[in-house]
């Protein structure tokens, strides 16, 4: 599902209007990183939280020169931390085959 199909299904779900259905998800992703940047979090009961985590510096390999090692500065990354009704949802999903 993409952004353009979760805003048409809220806005289905809701009994709302397809823009303010995208106009939900677009305020949501904005509450969302606005809060990450800022070093917060969202936590949403029984879904999830996200986060943001500082991913330490590390050496790696050149691409280009694969006996050159470089340095990997460390990095701000989002996180996503699945609540217990998401994954026990999950749970009795399993997929063909798995």
């Amino acid at each position: 599902m993409n952004k353009a199909e979760l805003a048409a299904k809220i806005a289905e779900k809701l009994g709302v209007s397809k823009k303010l259905g995208e106009d939900f998800v677009a305020s949501f992703e904005e509450i969302v990183t606005a809060t990450l940047v800022g070093h917060g979090e969202v936590t949403i009961a029984g879904f999830g939280t996200f986060s943001a985590r500082e991913r330490q510096g590390r050496m790696g390999v050149n691409p280009q020169k694969p006996t050159e090692k470089i340095q990997i500065p460390s990095v701000i990354v989002p996180k996503f931390k699945a609540g217990k009704a998401l994954k026990d949802a999950l749970k009795g999903k399993r997929q063909p085959g798995s």
